[in-house]
């Protein structure tokens, strides 16, 4: 297991971002996530404190982005509600399974919420994302705009009881769909 002093995890900059493409590559095999990666830097949503990447050794190892999203609040009358998507994560082939995944995750969240964002939306792997507190999307009122299983989307409140009493659908910007 990864010991806390090994890893330094910190804001992308401009020079780390063929390593990031290639890391989310290797990650996903293929080029759809490293492609939204680029997309998403590009667009309005683009959040640059929360493209985090871990450096292990000094070398980057480990990749995550949240950007701006929204929830279109279903009975308030062109009302939405602004969230994060946690989209993509990855960690290079080679260091997966040793914590960074989670030193990523963790670190994002808690970033988020210091910048006062309240909400985050992930579409993942139901046995990893509840244990940093990600729950049923669907049980919290939310819908995703395209077929998902239920145990993948997923939500957390970063100020508890964000999502007490919304119903609504998740808006993803088009950098999304341009991406895939």
């Amino acid at each position: 297991m990864l010991e806390k002093e090994d890893l330094e995890i910190r804001p992308e900059r401009a020079e780390d971002r063929a390593l990031i493409w290639e890391i989310n590559r290797l990650a996903f095999s293929g080029e759809a996530e490293p492609n939204l990666v680029d997309k998403i830097r590009e667009s309005a949503g683009f959040i640059p404190q929360l493209s985090l990447v871990a450096v292990r050794q000094g070398r980057i190892v480990g990749h995550i982005l949240f950007s701006r999203i929204e929830i279109r609040v279903l009975n308030r009358l062109e009302r939405s509600m602004p969230a994060l998507a946690l989209a993509p994560m990855a960690v290079h082939p080679d260091f997966q399974n040793q914590g960074i995944g989670s030193a990523l995750v963790r670190r994002g969240l808690e970033l988020g919420r210091d910048l006062g964002h309240a909400v985050v939306v992930v579409v993942g792997h139901p046995d990893y994302y509840p244990r940093f507190g990600f729950t049923s999307a669907r049980a919290k009122g939310l819908e995703a705009p395209f077929p998902v299983p239920d145990e993948a989307f997923l939500a957390i409140d970063l100020v508890p009881g964000s999502l007490h009493g919304v119903m609504g659908t998740v808006v993803y910007p088009s950098a999304f769909e341009e991406a895939i």
